[in-house]
């Protein structure tokens, strides 16, 4: 479990870092970036939140409030609290057009910066629970990279970047959005600002 914790941090961090994003939507507090690599395709999404960043790094981590902005949580219930940092979930998505309800085992793991130039990181990855085996009701989907860093701007105000590395799995709730069809990550963002805020 150590080991799955730090790797989740880790692989968030790396993909933050990677160079390579580029912008490919601008709004006033929104910033969308993509990045592909092979065959995984990856996508940033920058948000001005006017809260201080601790505060988002609460109400970020708890991933049972998630429901309150995006529609693509159905339900979301916690599995395992395996340390104050780490907690196992059991989400469900609701279907997309032509696609099954998918299921979800996630690890979110949280830290706080041990600097102050660092990032509030919240990291999510699948993990497999024998407790939880696959259900014929749903599709089980992997989240391979996935969560949120936010930087404090000022006492009041920090930037939210969430990150995913898409799988095939997730690709479907995507697809229709990149290619400027539907606004499904601009909306989602502006609902989670306004939860925020």
């Amino acid at each position: 479990q150590a080991y799955l914790s730090y790797s989740n941090i880790a692989a968030l961090t790396h993909l933050a870092a990677k160079p390579g994003w580029e912008i490919t939507r601008m709004l006033d507090d929104i910033k969308i970036w993509t990045r592909e690599e092979g065959e995984a395709l990856s996508f940033k999404v920058e948000m001005q939140v006017k809260i201080p960043s601790h505060l988002a790094f609460s109400l970020l981590s708890d991933f049972t409030l998630r429901q309150q902005w995006d529609r693509h949580f159905l339900t979301c219930e916690v599995l395992q609290v395996v340390s104050e940092e780490e907690k196992i979930y059991y989400v469900t998505s609701s279907p997309t057009r032509g696609h099954e309800s998918r299921d979800f085992v996630i690890l979110v793991s949280q830290r706080q910066p041990c600097k102050p130039c660092e990032p509030y990181t919240v990291a999510v990855r699948s993990v497999t629970l024998s407790a939880v085996p696959p259900s014929p009701k749903f599709s089980r989907s992997e989240v391979l990279c996935a969560g949120f860093q936010i930087h404090s701007s000022t006492s009041g105000s920090c930037t939210v970047c969430y990150f995913n590395q898409m799988t095939s799995g997730v690709m479907p709730y995507l697809a229709a959005n990149l290619d400027g069809s539907s606004k499904s990550i601009e909306d989602t963002a502006l609902e989670c600002i306004k939860f925020l805020e």
